[in-house]
């Protein structure tokens, strides 16, 4: 584990300061801007960020393609490895001409960079696999309802498939959100937690018959 070094914490206390007034960064975006920087850190043994050499880059690069995951034990799949050297390349370009990080060329945050290949790897568009709407109705028929929170659970996979609503934002909405005469339901970032705040109604899909 590496230890605390007083410099970097203060440092990474202005970047997220910036991250989130300047940049208007969400706390869970800045979450994972830590926990990259933290792991950096972890694999240059705490060194100051005021002493960054390229082949502590190169090395973290190494080390990153090399680490399997806690989940499967499997190589980091490629997309998380470009996410965190992408966060990685994003704060040393930041500290580069900051005063105390003179050493610090702007261009060796490049050396953050996946191969070209890999960054193509990392990029593509991949299709999820999503349930048919007779899947759906399937295991709205199948599911247990003879108490009120297994009704409550039935209902919830109702509404999302009818309203195409995210897991968080649904949780977060109240009865004042939906319209039943209108079929829609009101997805207001000042109370439902929706992706990046937005604000929008969505219209009760139609071809959703009710399950019997």
């Amino acid at each position: 584990m590496a230890k605390t070094n007083a410099a970097n914490e203060r440092i990474k206390r202005d970047y997220f300061l910036y991250l989130r007034d300047a940049k208007r960064m969400s706390e869970k975006s800045i979450d994972q801007v830590a926990a990259a920087i933290a792991s950096f850190e972890a694999s240059t043994g705490g060194k100051d960020f005021r002493l960054f050499h390229i082949e502590q880059a190169r090395s973290f690069k190494r080390r990153l393609i090399e680490t399997p995951s806690d989940e499967t034990g499997k190589p980091l799949a490629h997309a998380t490895v470009y996410a965190r050297l992408k966060i990685m390349k994003a704060f040393f370009q930041w500290l580069a001409g900051r005063s105390g990080f003179r050493r610090i060329a702007y261009d060796d945050a490049g050396y953050f960079n996946l191969a070209a290949n890999e960054t193509r790897i990392a990029n593509a568009k991949r299709p999820k696999p999503t349930p048919s709407l007779e899947q759906i109705r399937h295991v709205l028929r199948t599911m247990p309802h003879g108490t009120d929170i297994q009704k409550r659970n039935r209902a919830l996979i109702a509404f999302a498939i009818l309203t195409g609503g995210r897991d968080d934002a649904i949780a977060s909405l109240s009865l004042k959100h939906i319209d039943f005469n209108a079929r829609t339901a009101f997805f207001d970032a000042r109370h439902v937690r929706t992706k990046f705040r937005k604000t929008f109604t969505t219209w009760f899909f139609p071809d959703i018959a009710p399950a019997p």
